[in-house]
């Protein structure tokens, strides 16, 4: 029954005669902390708690069969006392709105946060947390699987607010934790073991005395989640104690595993878990001290959190792991050699022009979604890896080679249906007459395929190029690359390789909206000049965007102009999607399509296979049949049964979590982005790019639009420092080029915008 209690000035008036009119409890009321209405009563007879929660903010009914579980079962919690009616729940009326009193046993004891910890009181911590757990093994109360604010399983939920912090140090710190909990405790708490949890075993709801706990207060957090998220809230609470350490923390998981074995995937969760509920309550707490700055429980842990946030954060994932398995006799193989080791390795017995990435080398060991784990522990966004197209290791692409592998694998002399198959889905994303495909290992060997068939069906041997391409590493490719062989070590441009004018209307010739048949006119004059020196143009190679000439969208009318010239002169038009195709450009599967224009060959590499070796070429029966010569076409791996499979999870993939609609919003969100980051930072000389292959075009001036490859640079180790990888390209390394896999979501494209405000900031500032 609902009463309604409105005539009373304060909460505190109206508390005291809720509780003489209830409980016929007379005494002095002194207000406690909490997130709701909490007050001490004490009467002549002993002490008491009163509770006050307003409907909705709080599960009283959960919490109330909760507490009666613990007590069943021995564990120090309060209970309610029933009303002079027998009624454990008293509600009402105050100011329009429901709420809830009731009144529970007063236990002894000080909090956990008034007193120094002991080894002795860390060890009982550890096991109380444990018995809780294993006291609700098996309850299951209606009502809780539920969440709220501070649910460390969702603190993504508070990332947006990072902004808020304006110090370096501090907005670092939480970027980094939020990726490490969007990177690790989100896929892991997914899979670990759950049951009933406090969801708040703080430093104000452990009580103790005499180094031991006396009580376990206030669980009106409590849910149904992952049992570690327990244990990573209480760690997040012993790191604010002065003094704490790693082993401080270790004493309390070695406890708790005594009573409850932690399962091996939950060491990894440990850590992560702590540096998350910090960050939460940092979070949080920005937000309520523009609510109430005074507030005297909102903020009363603001600067402990902070502090043990930089405190902690600097501790390597992997050396915290190590150190709780340690500490629960469940050590594992160490973390294998250390990086100086494998750079010896590396140099002793690897060429030394297979280059390193991002400065300081990195040490992968694993990699998850958009994820790449080093051996650290720290998680690395990856926005430069365009060839895990849906995301490290996806589970349906990794199954789908596992199962084939122990299945089937061999060339294809043999008839087999995956091959078919995947040629029909794949011939079916592509315009009439693209309709028969050839499967090789890789992109270069595809391109290499191209450039005989296209000899084959015209019977001319050259090749038209755009300066800056990147066609591959076979000789012929090298020789089609000017990327290469005008870069160096490159032996210069062979005389069958023509090279065109990059279409760029940033930095060309041509800039206006006629730019794209201006250079299409340039095409026609190569061609002209070849002919007239006895050169005859086989094929005119383009990628559909510009990649490593520095992630420049071609044009408007630039294909189809220059492909209509190559045609009236006997070439053919090749199309290299290896780096753009399968859905990235977002507006179109194919980089192609974008530009109204249907090539004579496709070559596909990277993305195909997500990672596994596979490339392929897709051409109209016309020209497979001019390459039909008599000379067998045979490659000993390309389109096995495992590739094939491989690539059509990928299709897969792309097509059930609508991929190329994410690189449209994603890459939108990052261009506008972008784009407004390029009015506060005067070094942004341009930003471009479809979907989410784009370019941030960095310069010293931007009238001259003088390049600066040493701010690009600095950019790039800044941003790995922040946990994000990108990387520089363009004829000057002044192009900051960004190509991720297409899984990553809205918090990393805002992450990102943010770090590289910051990053920017300093190098500017420097």
């Amino acid at each position: 029954m609902t009463t309604r209690d409105t005539k009373y000035a304060t909460l505190d008036e109206l508390a005291s005669e809720i509780a003489r009119r209830q409980w016929h409890l007379d005494g002095v009321l002194t207000r406690l902390p909490g997130e709701n209405y909490n007050a001490r009563i004490s009467t002549p007879d002993g002490r008491y708690v009163l509770k006050i929660t307003t409907d909705g903010s709080t599960d009283v009914t959960l919490e109330q069969s909760v507490l009666h579980r613990l007590a069943q079962h021995g564990l120090p919690v309060p209970q309610t006392l029933p009303t002079i009616t027998g009624e454990h729940l008293h509600r009402f009326l105050h100011d329009g709105i429901e709420c809830t009193a009731r009144i529970l046993d007063h236990l002894p004891g000080c909090n956990w946060r008034d007193v120094e910890s002991t080894p002795d009181l860390l060890l009982d911590i550890g096991r109380i947390l444990a018995d809780v757990h294993i006291a609700l093994t098996g309850f299951t109360p209606p009502g809780a699987r539920r969440t709220h604010q501070w649910d460390v399983a969702k603190a993504q939920q508070h990332r947006s607010r990072i902004e808020v912090f304006r110090d370096d140090r501090t907005s670092n710190a939480l970027e980094y934790i939020m990726q490490l909990h969007a990177a690790v405790v989100l896929p892991g708490i997914a899979e670990a073991p759950e049951g009933i949890i406090h969801g708040d075993a703080n430093d104000e709801n452990i009580l103790v005395e005499n180094d031991a706990v006396v009580g376990l207060v206030d669980l009106g957090d409590c849910m149904q989640g992952a049992l570690v998220q327990d244990v990573g809230i209480t760690l997040a609470y012993a790191m604010q104690e002065s003094g704490a350490d790693l082993q401080t923390l270790a004493t309390i998981v070695g406890a708790y595993h005594a009573r409850r074995k932690l399962e091996d995937a939950e060491f990894e969760l440990l850590f992560p878990l702590a540096l998350s509920r910090l960050a939460a309550s940092a979070l949080i707490g920005a937000d309520r001290m523009d609510v109430d700055p005074d507030h005297a429980t909102w903020h009363s842990h603001t600067k402990t959190t902070i502090d043990a946030m930089h405190r902690f954060v600097h501790i390597e994932p992997a050396t915290a792991e190590l150190t709780f398995r340690e500490a629960c006799g469940r050590t594992k193989a160490d973390r294998g050699p250390d990086r100086d080791s494998l750079l010896r390795r590396r140099t002793r017995h690897m060429g030394g022009n297979l280059s390193l990435a991002h400065g300081t080398p990195l040490h992968m060991i694993r990699g998850r979604g958009q994820y790449l784990h080093a051996s650290d522990g720290r998680p690395y966004l990856d926005l430069v890896n365009n060839v895990c197209h849906v995301g490290h290791c996806h589970p349906h692409v990794v199954d789908a080679i596992s199962r084939q592998a122990g299945r089937l694998n061999t060339n294809t002399r043999y008839l087999h249906d995956t091959i078919l198959t995947y040629c029909e889905r794949i011939t079916a994303t592509m315009p009439d007459p693209l309709s028969v495909c050839y499967f090789v290992n890789s992109g270069s060997e595809a391109n290499e395929l191209a450039l005989r068939l296209a000899r084959a069906a015209t019977g001319a041997h050259d090749a038209l190029v755009i300066d800056g391409a990147y066609h591959g590493s076979t000789p012929n490719c090298v020789a089609m690359s000017p990327y290469k062989f005008n870069g160096k070590g490159g032996s210069g441009q062979r005389d069958w390789v023509h090279v065109l004018d990059m279409p760029d209307i940033y930095r060309g010739a041509y800039r206006d909206e006629d730019a794209g048949s201006a250079y299409g006119l340039d095409v026609a004059d190569a061609i002209g000049t070849a002919c007239r020196n006895g050169r005859a143009i086989a094929a005119f190679f383009a990628e559909s965007m510009l990649s490593c000439g520095g992630q420049i969208p071609l044009p408007d009318d630039y294909l189809a102009c220059a492909a209509e010239h190559v045609r009236n002169a006997g070439g053919l038009y090749i199309a290299d999607e290896v780096q753009v195709g399968f859905g990235r450009m977002g507006d179109a599967f194919w980089g192609f399509q974008l530009h109204d224009v249907v090539p004579d060959i496709v070559v596909l590499g990277k993305p195909i296979g997500n990672g596994h070796p596979i490339g392929a070429v897709v051409t109209t029966p016309e020209i497979a049949e001019a390459f039909d010569n008599g000379m067998e076409f045979f490659s000993t791996f390309g389109g096995n049964p495992v590739s094939c499979e491989c690539a059509m999870a990928v299709l897969d993939v792309v097509e059930n979590e609508g991929l190329q609609d994410r690189a449209r919003t994603l890459g939108t969100r990052m261009i506008d982005g972008l784009r407004a980051l390029q009015t506060a930072h005067p070094s942004i000389g341009d930003v471009r790019g479809h979907g989410l292959f784009l370019g941030i075009d960095l310069v010293r001036n931007r009238v001259t639009r003088e390049p600066a490859p040493e701010i690009a640079e600095g950019l790039v180790r800044s941003m790995a420092g922040c946990g994000i990888l990108m990387s520089t390209d363009g004829p000057h390394g002044n192009v900051i080029k960004i190509k991720p896999p297409l899984v990553l979501d809205a918090s990393d494209i805002d992450m990102t915008l943010r770090c590289i405000d910051r990053s920017l900031t300093r190098l500017q500032d420097s």
